[in-house]
């Protein structure tokens, strides 16, 4: 790993990779960091780590990637790589054999503190986590470690001891339970985290930093998202479902005025001799609004209409009344299969078994489009939020722009959310310009961009 040449550079480094992680930190933000490594003991590694984290880290889902980063510019020292038993110094467990390191792993989970868990990590590192590697590939791995150790197969063994003589099932043993596959955890970090920094020494910082660590879950583009990452996102759906009607609700009560309040209006007209210069109107009647949701299912957005269907189950709640249509190349309404109580998980397979969305399997908007108006036009009325959610590639197929428009005209108003980057609008198959002249349309690739949209609509 080349060394920096001061701390400036260091610190300049540190900031520029985690931007690029994408982790947002501003001019402002890396200059606080750096008056506030000013005020503390450099020496002391995890005070410039909470240093680092309080002025730049804005959300606690920011935080583990900028510790994989972190640990990468900043690593511990590499001595201690040698674990030894706390009653025999000199007992190097460099050679020994296996089992008796499983057992040193075992008191370590037991009992041991996080100095000791993360040196005997780094020793076992350096026996296990070296591999033979062609030119310009890495050389360590964790799997080695983890498959010589396997740490989750000492569980038994550690209850065992801990319990012995006390009644299984209890209090004492969830205690032991949780703290045992609280070590495991830390331990599996500390060896990712060592094999890390001496792929970093080998290969590079930045090269390791850029493949290592992946975006905060707010940046993850949607039409790349795991099932994994789709699981957890489940948790940023609701907040965001309350916040989208909480504001087409104020946007709504902004958009008219109630009905003219007579009496108000004749008494105030007594101050000026009987002419009503000023008129007073009630207060509009507070109203939730109806939501129809029209959304592109098709395969090339998949990830993204399972995001939008997610946010259409939780939006359920917080709408008077919320419909929600499904097309690939013709339309069909899915509200039956987010009724309340519905599992979320047995309602998209449901969906996609039951529902009548495709007639030849290629995405057609125009048709799409024309269908809805034809099957299901009385939904958007002047009460009604419609909202688009799609790519806007049609397959060169007419694209129906007066159904839309006449759609549009209906509505309260209309959103359209598209999931790829702007700069990719208008190419090749994509009419996402003409739709875009006739509904607002919005870059919406991850959660960090429908936050700022429905901030946007207030």
């Amino acid at each position: 790993m080349p060394e920096p040449g001061s701390l400036v550079d260091r610190h300049v480094g540190f900031v520029q990779a985690l931007r690029e992680a994408g982790l947002p930190v501003s001019v402002s933000e890396g200059l606080d960091a750096a008056r506030a490594l000013a005020v503390i003991d450099l020496r002391e590694r995890e005070s410039l780590r909470a240093a680092y984290a309080a002025t730049l880290v804005k959300k606690p889902a920011y935080r583990p990637g900028f510790d994989v980063l972190f640990d990468l510019w900043f690593p511990p020292s590499t001595s201690g790589m040698r674990a030894r038993r706390a009653e025999d110094p000199a007992g190097d467990l460099a050679e020994a054999p296996v089992e008796k390191l499983r057992d040193r792993l075992a008191e370590l989970l037991a009992e041991g503190t996080e100095v000791e868990l993360r040196e005997f990590a780094q020793a076992m590192v350096e026996r296990f986590g070296r591999q033979p590697a062609t030119p310009g590939r890495q050389s360590w791995f964790s799997y080695g470690v983890l498959r010589a150790l396997s740490p989750e197969t000492l569980m038994a063994r550690i209850l065992r001891q801990a319990l012995a003589g006390r009644e299984r099932g209890g209090l004492a043993e969830k205690t032991v339970r949780q703290r045992v596959t609280s070590g495991i955890r830390r331990f599996e970090e500390a060896v990712a985290a060592d094999v890390r920094r001496r792929i970093a020494e080998e290969s590079g910082v930045e090269r390791i930093a850029r493949s290592t660590v992946r975006p905060p879950l707010d940046q993850i583009d949607f039409l790349r998202v795991t099932k994994a990452d789709l699981a957890r996102l489940r948790r940023e759906v609701y907040p965001l479902a309350r916040r989208l009607a909480a504001r087409l609700t104020i946007k709504h009560r902004k958009g008219r005025r109630g009905r003219l309040d007579f009496r108000r209006t004749v008494r105030a007209s007594l101050q000026s001799g009987g002419v009503p210069l000023t008129t007073h109107f009630r207060p509009p009647r507070p109203h939730k609004p109806e939501l129809v949701v029209l959304c592109d299912t098709s395969d090339s957005v998949s990830s993204f209409a399972h995001f939008t269907l997610l946010l259409t189950y939780a939006l359920r709640e917080q709408f008077t009344r919320v419909r929600a249509f499904g097309f690939v190349d013709t339309v069909d309404e899915i509200t039956r299969f987010f009724q309340p109580g519905a599992d979320v998980v047995e309602a998209m397979t449901r969906l996609a078994n039951e529902a009548d969305m495709v007639r030849f399997g290629r995405t057609n908007y125009g048709h799409a489009l024309e269908r809805f108006a034809e099957r299901y036009g009385d939904a958007v009325g002047p009460k009604t939020s419609l909202l688009i959610l799609g790519d806007a590639r049609s397959n060169y197929q007419p694209p129906a722009l007066g159904t839309l428009r006449a759609l549009a005209g209906r509505a309260r108003h209309a959103y359209w959310l598209n999931p790829e980057p702007r700069a990719q609008w208008d190419t090749g198959d994509s009419v996402a310009g003409d739709y875009a002249a006739v509904v607002p349309m919005h870059e919406c690739r991850n959660v960090a961009q429908l936050t700022a949209f429905i901030e946007a609509i207030a």
